[in-house]
């Protein structure tokens, strides 16, 4: 029998990364940096495990800040493998003031660090201690490029191309339509009609501006429109899903169990996106692909690859791994590896993501001194 691993110190840490170049979606503006917080949990016999949360540049202070004065003080001297138990008890003790949001991500940050913890403990791998149905995921390559001039948006999808994805999602949401349809065109054409193709419209639509969209999009063949509204019109999902052929996506922006839940039962999707870094870490991840698995519908990923690249293929009903304009893993000791098309998890004990702390303080302190 394992001993028990009883925690000693809960630490976080803020960074805030620059991005390579200005990048911009149909909500959430230009953007020019991320932020990365990092949970770092120490056991009293000193093994340790790293969880991480990341933002679009808002919020990672006040995660911190949950953390360290909410989450810290009830998880010391608990021990680190009732995983299960943790969890409840995380979201029972920020319901009232959380239920999403900030909450969501600190909780996040924590459950990574202790499936990390649990994996080094055992000599385990994420995608073996996930489900071990498969480690090499179907990928495909999202760009965050609304703000890119036809030519260059273009020439970026020839380069994903270049690197081997056989998979690409561009952004859409451009106030005039023709616009959206003349880019998805051009798209479409660069990349020939073997590859696969998605749309992204990061919420920028109403009921009405959507279906008029995914019906100007079905030529396309697409293999899905992702968040075109509000994440939590669930019913207008279900009347979107109606009106068109093109199948839905969504759930980068669900942040809990029951919102998961209500798009299950409302909203028609023929994906669903989790996010492990804001519903909930490894554990909600997995509790979200287990509710999917029974309505038959295939999980795939948002962001934060170098973790997902363990989690989709792991389950069942393995979906598409999302590689993110967001490139956390350029932090990391082991950068995203893709072959034939398709990512490979790592075998190393533990969650398999090991920060270069030297590289992201090099990075957070030129951004500060830039800002």
């Amino acid at each position: 029998m394992e001993s028990r691993q009883i925690i000693r110190d809960v630490e976080a840490r803020v960074f805030r990364i620059p991005l390579e170049e200005p990048m911009q979606d149909a909500r959430h503006g230009l953007q020019t940096y991320f932020e990365l917080v990092t949970a770092e949990i120490t056991c009293e016999g000193g093994q340790s495990g790293i969880g991480y949360s990341y933002t679009i540049g808002t919020g990672g202070h006040a995660t911190r800040a949950m953390i360290d004065h909410d989450l810290a003080p009830m998880l010391v001297g608990r021990d680190a493998d009732e995983i299960d138990t943790l969890y409840d008890e995380m979201q029972s003790r920020l319901h009232y003031v959380g239920r999403g949001g900030i909450a969501s991500f600190a909780i996040s940050a924590i459950d990574i660090a202790l499936w990390d913890l649990r994996g080094r403990v055992r000599g385990l791998p994420l995608w073996k201690m996930a489900g071990g149905a498969g480690k090499t995921p179907l990928t495909y390559r999202g760009g965050v490029d609304l703000n890119y001039p036809l030519e260059k948006l273009v020439d970026s999808v020839g380069g994903y191309l270049d690197q081997g994805f056989t998979a690409i999602k561009i952004k859409v949401g451009k106030p005039d339509l023709a616009e959206d349809v003349a880019r998805l065109r051009a798209v479409r054409e660069r990349i020939g009609p073997s590859n696969k193709l998605m749309v992204d419209g990061n919420f920028g639509y109403d009921l009405e501006r959507a279906t008029a969209a995914a019906r100007a999009f079905e030529p396309f063949d697409l293999v899905w429109f992702e968040e075109p509204m509000e994440p939590d019109d669930f019913a207008g999902y279900g009347l979107l899903a109606k009106a068109t052929t093109v199948p839905l996506a969504m759930g980068e922006n669900l942040h809990t169990e029951q919102e998961f839940r209500h798009a299950f039962a409302y909203s028609s999707l023929s994906f669903i996106q989790p996010d492990a870094s804001n519903c909930g870490g490894v554990t909600g991840f997995l509790r979200v692909a287990k509710l999917a698995e029974a309505k038959n519908i295939p999980v795939c990923s948002h962001g934060m690859q170098e973790l997902h690249v363990s989690l989709v293929p792991a389950v069942p009903n393995a979906g598409w791994l999302e590689v993110h304009a967001f490139q956390i893993d350029r932090y990391t000791h082991r950068p995203l590896v893709v072959e034939n098309g398709r990512a490979v998890a790592p075998d190393e004990p533990g969650c398999g993501v090991n920060f270069d702390w030297d590289r992201l303080e090099a990075a957070d302190a030129a951004l500060r001194k830039a800002l």
